[in-house]
């Protein structure tokens, strides 16, 4: 089984490439959707959050607003909720792993935003960046609620720069020249994998 980490800076195109994938017919693991399911309504993170960073908790779920608030600027306390959050995806990347292994499936995706930042790159065989100018991520980002230049760059701030990323990466999906271009670097990509 050959497994593919997608990763990208915030507003870089990384949501609409994983859509291609998955419309491609690749099972994906979306940390970003298992970071929600544990923080939901009794999800396995509520209890640890609620202890580490009391009152962020409402009805069973934590708060995302207040515990963004509790956290955005305060690294150690970023780091407290990491240290709570990670291991728990981590277990349930490795879980998503065992199955596809089990069935013998060719190829899998990891799509973990902080991917570099975690070590999840360890547990990939290759790795691809989505990346755009950045002129196009800022006007990506900026038409997200509540999103404010300060808040923008202290999202930058806290990821490693793209630059590094591409680096890094086994393949690079440019997505600043539209969907349709992006969808041909895609099926690129998944061509040179599966050979």
């Amino acid at each position: 089984m050959t497994i593919l980490g997608l990763t990208g800076s915030v507003g870089m195109g990384k949501s609409t490439a994983c859509k291609m994938l998955k419309r491609l017919g690749l099972p994906i693991h979306d940390s970003d959707a298992a970071v929600h399911r544990l923080l939901g309504l009794n999800g396995g993170a509520v209890e640890e959050i609620e202890a580490a960073f009391p009152g962020v908790v409402i009805d069973g779920a934590v708060d995302r607003g207040k515990l963004g608030a509790r956290v955005f600027g305060d690294p150690p306390a970023l780091r407290q909720l990491e240290g709570i959050i990670h291991p728990k995806v981590r277990k349930t990347t490795l879980q998503f792993l065992q199955c596809h292994a089990r069935r013998r499936t060719p190829l899998v995706v990891l799509d973990i935003p902080l991917l570099f930042e975690t070590g999840g790159e360890t547990l990939c065989d290759a790795i691809a960046v989505v990346t755009a100018p950045r002129f196009v991520q800022t006007s990506r980002v900026m038409l997200r609620p509540g999103m404010t230049l300060e808040r923008l760059e202290k999202i930058r701030a806290q990821q490693m720069p793209d630059r590094e990323k591409c680096r890094r990466a086994d393949f690079i999906i440019r997505t600043g020249l539209g969907k349709a271009d992006s969808l041909r670097q895609v099926r690129s990509m998944l061509a040179r994998l599966r050979k």
